[in-house]
């Protein structure tokens, strides 16, 4: 039997994962973050994108879609504290598109500096979502 570690990935409103994993896959700031069980502690900030999660037993990886957060990693835990974190099988790819049509309208059309980020952080938002349909897509098949 493979060695796992405890996974919490819960956003501001549920918990969307709790179980244990045979590793699992953030995405940092600086690049992915592959984390295996008796990992050394660490406490970083994660940007929009996919965690990955190998769950025992099974072929294929969780997936949820995160617009951010915290990631504390310990021995035998990590924790996901975001912001806002959805199964990449309920994202809607049809809204991901029209959000990110949206967020480069604003950024061709700003008219201010805070137009600006927040048109930036929606647009990286829909990115982060469409990768996560693709990644889901691309497991699948």
């Amino acid at each position: 039997m493979a060695m796992t570690v405890h996974v919490d990935v819960v956003s501001a409103d549920e918990e969307i994962f709790s179980g244990r994993v045979e590793f699992a896959v953030f995405p940092g700031e600086a690049g992915e973050l592959g984390i295996m069980p008796r990992h050394t502690p660490l406490l970083t900030r994660i940007k929009p994108g996919t965690v990955r999660l190998k769950v025992p037993d099974e072929d294929r990886f969780e997936m949820v879609y995160v617009s951010g957060g915290m990631l504390e990693v310990q021995p035998h835990m990590i924790t996901v504290l975001a912001d806002t974190a959805i199964r990449a099988a309920d994202l809607d790819e049809a809204k991901s598109l029209e959000a990110k049509r949206r967020a480069e309208e604003a950024l061709a059309n700003r008219k201010g500096e805070m137009d600006f980020a927040s048109a930036e952080a929606e647009l990286a938002q829909a990115i982060a979502q469409l990768q996560a349909i693709q990644k889901m897509k691309n497991a699948i098949h």
